[in-house]
């Protein structure tokens, strides 16, 4: 991890940008996930403003665009704008600028948004995006017209071709949510390079667990969110303390077939939790959800489900750096 030595600034409003990060080197997509194809273009960025004593940010977009241009169709977002910036600074990154998308913003020609935002408001020394990233006005900014633009400003381009994983397979966000529609955490967390992870606040729920033995704490998760309804080993933070544990994430079929909510016990804890926030990280997918035709049968599964969340829990380790500079450490 490179360490920052100015605080780590997130811009909404170009007007108020800090001076010390004009002249920056500006990485810029929408970097839904950070994940390592993401992290091969902030890298690159890194790596030239560190090379030229320059300050690095990145440039983000919200909402995302497809949920401007398509509203009726649900995105399952990866990580919302301050999650993006907490995984953004663990990377060494000086700040964030978050434009917020809208169809007038989206109208902005090409050339505009480079003489408007990347040299009038940010002054950039050098761009770096992916190599399918697009912006401006019917999608007019192409990586050429970029190369092009840098030569005629005086700024310096970087394209960052695709980012392969082990299986020689393109690193993209729609995998990732492909992965976890899947229920399959290996692979999408082994995409991210860090163990994917949602937050939500506590809330009061028909407390079924207290008379199962299994007392949890019930979250609602963003209406967009497709993870596949089963039972995972997870890790969870809460005021500053690291729990293992296990979750449901379903509709309780055996109950109500109501709407989809997260269901997190706690091993060995004991105390109040309703109207915090948890911190919920995927370690490992169980089994599906499923309905029991008695409440002994399913207390019998439940009790399965902890011995092997607590057996996938107890082998846990850092999947990288990154995993570990987010929190996801061993229990002491």
């Amino acid at each position: 991890m490179t360490v920052t030595t100015t605080p780590f600034s997130v811009v909404e409003d170009l007007a108020s940008l800090p001076a010390h990060l004009k002249g920056s080197a500006v990485a810029i997509g929408n970097f839904d996930g950070v994940h390592r194809g993401h992290r091969a273009v902030l890298q690159a960025a890194i790596d030239e403003a560190h090379g030229h004593g320059r300050p690095v940010i990145a440039m983000t977009f919200e909402p995302h665009p497809r949920s401007v241009f398509a509203p009726h169709v649900p995105l399952f977002r990866l990580t919302p704008a301050h999650v993006k910036a907490e995984v953004m600074e663990a990377l060494g990154l000086d700040g964030l600028i978050v434009l917020p998308f809208t169809r007038d913003f989206a109208s902005l020609e090409a050339e505009q948004f480079v003489e408007e935002i990347l040299i009038g408001a940010l002054g950039i020394r050098h761009a770096v995006t992916g190599y399918d990233f697009h912006f401006g006005k019917g999608r007019a900014g192409t990586p050429d017209f970029l190369r092009a633009s840098g030569e005629k400003h005086g700024f310096g381009v970087t394209i960052v071709t695709a980012e392969n994983d082990e299986s020689g397979e393109v690193i993209s966000s729609s995998r990732i949510r492909a992965a976890l529609a899947e229920g399959d955490l290996a692979l999408a967390n082994g995409l991210l390079g860090y163990r994917w992870f949602v937050e939500a606040g506590v809330r009061h729920g028909e407390k079924r667990g207290r008379d199962l033995g299994y007392p949890t704490a019930n979250l609602r998760l963003a209406d967009d969110c497709t993870l596949k309804h089963g039972i995972y080993a997870v890790r969870v933070e809460v005021d500053g303390q690291r729990h293992d544990g296990v979750a449901s994430f379903g509709r309780r079929p055996t109950f109500d077939n109501g709407a989809p909510l997260l269901e997190v016990f706690l091993f060995d804890f004991s105390g109040d939790l309703y109207g915090k926030t948890l911190r919920v990280r995927f370690v490992s997918y169980l089994r599906p959800e499923e309905r029991f035709d008695s409440i002994e049968a399913l207390i019998a599964q439940m009790d399965q489900d902890s011995a092997e969340a607590r057996a996938a829990l107890a082998s846990m380790q850092p999947l990288s750096a990154l995993d570990l500079a987010l929190g996801a450490v061993p229990l002491s």
